[in-house]
């Protein structure tokens, strides 16, 4: 048999990444192999048993599990059709900031159909090559409020006054610095990212995507609204046979934009 695990990393932030895993197992038992990352897996395709901590569990894509570093797994196959799978990679830390500490839940769990529009929006901004801090945060907190959604909505800000600073901040800090990502935002106010990312919808009706998308457009259009127009100089210095007969030149076009326009 060839290869049989092929993984490619999608996109990543910080401390939380995002990775494209497929299975070419044929049908049959797998191998005992411990688990040396730590993150949330959501089926895609498929079908596959999978044995850890003395359970096992039939995963097909209406379920999501996590894996966490020290645990053993095997992954039997029922048939030679394969699967495929999106695995939220996380540092402990960032699992802390999510579920309260570093050993995420041990049974597999079931999704539902806002997790499963997250995770296909997630995939499709990702292939585009947007920006997906913001998804991916909130894919994995969504999907571990499942579990418990009091231990996912532990440390969030108590007050309606906390929550609306917390907006104003990220939003005083974006107008500063557009490039800024969600993690930057949430240590620069002391929050955790799926936090912010929460409390700024709610209390602006806006993601903290879109409202960072926004002030870059708006600062484009500055830029190109106040660009001054370059041409070459006419009437021409010496008439010459060349210039003498050359058409008047085009109407004048505004000069490229510099960083207003840049991505970040």
């Amino acid at each position: 048999m060839g290869r049989v695990l092929d993984l490619r990393t999608l996109a990543e932030h910080d401390g939380l990444s995002v990775t494209d895993v497929v299975c070419h197992h044929r049908a049959g038992r797998g191998s005992d192999k411990p688990v040396d990352v730590l993150g949330i897996v959501f089926v895609r395709r498929g079908r596959y048993v999978r044995c850890a901590n003395g359970r096992e569990t039939l995963l097909d894509p209406t379920l999501a599990y996590a894996m966490t570093p020290g645990q053993e797994q095997r992954c039997d196959h029922l048939d030679d059709a394969g699967d495929a799978c999106t695995m939220l990679r996380m540092t402990a830390p960032v699992a802390a900031e999510l579920w309260g500490d570093s050993d995420l839940p041990i049974a597999a769990w079931p999704t539902h159909g806002t997790i499963d529009l997250r995770h296909r929006l997630l995939l499709a901004a990702a292939a585009r090559g947007e920006e997906t801090d913001e998804a991916t945060v909130t894919l994995a907190a969504t999907a571990l409020e499942q579990v418990d959604r009091a231990r996912v909505a532990s440390g969030r800000p108590a007050t309606e006054r906390a929550r609306r600073a917390i907006a104003d901040g990220a939003r005083m800090l974006l107008a500063d610095e557009p490039c800024n990502s969600l993690a930057q935002l949430a240590r620069a106010l002391s929050v955790s990212p799926h936090h912010l990312s929460r409390v700024f919808s709610e209390q602006t009706g806006s993601t903290v995507s879109t409202h960072r998308r926004r002030i870059r457009v708006a600062r484009c259009s500055i830029a190109l609204s106040t660009a001054r127009p370059t041409s070459p100089a006419w009437p021409p210095t010496s008439a010459s046979p060349t210039t003498a007969t050359s058409p008047a030149p085009s109407a004048a076009r505004p000069a490229r934009p510099r960083r207003a326009c840049a991505s970040c």
